[in-house]
């Protein structure tokens, strides 16, 4: 063992903003020096294709060494990296402060990056990640009606497939009626802010792009959850897309853009004392990781960084405040609940596990907990070269989440419950219901 397998892993700053980080010769170099050592070890096999693809390019070569292996094939691996982090965070054994400094996720991204910066990255894709984009159509009825209907035809989806490369098989989200943010600016009870050692007394939510313009309910939940346990509450002011959709395409101009649009919202809610909730775990990752890495030095996105929580780990930390109303009334029977990747690598444990397990105290839960990639991934899952990638990686999540007829099936990451539903779909094993943790926890409350 060499020093430095036992300890934690720490994540170096992005140097994006240096010269080198898009100089092709060293990037190349890099590669081939983490590729070596990825080839050596192969811990990660199961985890995406990159690595399939890396050891099968390795495999083919005269010497079986990576040495062997073309520079223009090295794109074969970075292309099928989605950043899910869990290599870093749960398998690789070089991870800094080991003196080899493996971060493969931020390799991948570097290379994204220069990938982006040379034009190499189609329109489609570029608006396939633009949620804002797409999103304005939300909350005007007779269009958010025509275009649910229209996106559903056979012809519609070939003109998706035809024009986005969106696989005609993959699920889409419809947009919304109306949008989260219309309408809703505070709470029209005033409650007193009760701090606890863990958690502010108050809540500032950052709606995201999905709640705000597919999935408001989720966020009305939220807010029904604060509600019923009297926490202070108000809609962030005004908010643009987190940046994560443009960070697995490597346009790191664009989450700057939208870094300068959010971070001075939300570092005066965290000045003021707010704890910041985020219910799209991507999202919550964003502020907690990527963009304190993007900028290390800027004193407002650190403070925004110590502020932002998860709903559950907020609950939770607000439950061993001893401040967390625990008047469940309503048994949810079989659970089967899917902890997604960008949960998982926030480090602060299992907190929506332990809110189902609270709640099984006083009702009827029984939980079945699988900790595995379902392999949406964001635009990944939806692509026509990767759905049934995505599809494939998702398939044991799909086996697992089906075990003992669950009555309901849940997924703090909405994109990865749907397309987690439509797997168990195909394979012949549908659960009765797809509700976010955050709906069950309110149906256990009672509240309707």
């Amino acid at each position: 063992m060499r020093e430095g397998n036992l300890q934690a892993p720490t994540r170096h700053p992005i140097d994006w903003k240096n010269p080198d980080f898009f100089d092709e010769g060293k990037l190349m170099a890099e590669m081939e020096r983490v590729f070596d050592i990825c080839h050596g070890c192969r811990r990660c096999v199961s985890l995406c294709q990159s690595f399939p693809n890396l050891f099968d390019l390795v495999d083919a070569t005269e010497d079986g060494e990576v040495h062997g292996v073309k520079k223009v094939d090295y794109w074969k691996v970075v292309d099928q990296c989605y950043l899910c982090d869990l290599c870093y965070m749960t398998k690789c054994p070089y991870t800094p402060p080991h003196e080899w400094n493996l971060d493969f996720p931020h390799l991948m991204l570097r290379a994204k990056a220069q990938k982006f910066r040379r034009g190499q990255v189609g329109a489609a894709e570029r608006l396939l990640a633009s949620t804002d984009v797409h999103g304005q159509f939300a909350g005007i009825p007779i269009v958010v009606e025509a275009v649910n209907r229209v996106n559903a035809t056979g012809f519609m989806r070939r003109q998706l497939q035809q024009h986005l490369g969106v696989h005609p098989e993959a699920w889409m989200p419809t947009l919304a009626p109306q949008r989260f943010r219309w309408g809703r600016a505070m709470n029209d009870t005033t409650w007193p802010v009760v701090n606890g050692t863990r958690t502010p007394g108050k809540v500032a939510i950052f709606a995201t792009c999905y709640v705000n313009y597919n999935e408001p309910g989720i966020g009305e939940d939220l807010i029904k959850l604060l509600e019923h346990n009297r926490i202070p509450y108000e809609i962030v002011e005004k908010e643009q897309c987190c940046g994560m959709p443009k960070l697995e395409l490597g346009d790191l101009d664009a989450v700057e853009s939208s870094w300068k649009a959010n971070i001075p919202v939300l570092a005066r809610y965290a000045r003021e004392g707010w704890a910041i909730v985020s219910a799209i775990p991507s999202c919550t990752l964003m502020f907690k990781q990527e963009l304190p890495l993007m900028f290390p030095d800027d004193a407002d996105t650190q403070l925004v960084k110590k502020a932002m929580f998860d709903p559950f780990e907020y609950l939770m930390a607000r439950h061993k405040d001893g401040l967390l109303r625990t008047d469940f009334k309503a048994a949810l029977g079989r659970v089967s609940y899917h902890i997604p990747c960008h949960g998982r690598v926030q480090n602060i444990g299992r907190k929506t596990e332990e809110m189902f397990k609270l709640i099984g105290q006083t009702v009827e839960v029984k939980l079945n907990t699988v900790e595995r990639c379902s392999g949406h991934a964001g635009t990944y899952g939806v692509k026509e070269p990767y759905h049934p990638v995505a599809m494939k990686i998702g398939k044991p999540v799909f086996k697992a989440m089906a075990r003992d007829e669950p009555d309901h099936i849940s997924s703090d990451c909405a994109l990865a419950g749907h397309h987690i539903a439509q797997g168990m779909q195909q394979l012949g094993t549908p659960a009765r219901d797809l509700a976010h943790p955050l709906t069950l926890v309110r149906m256990a409350y009672g509240i309707a």
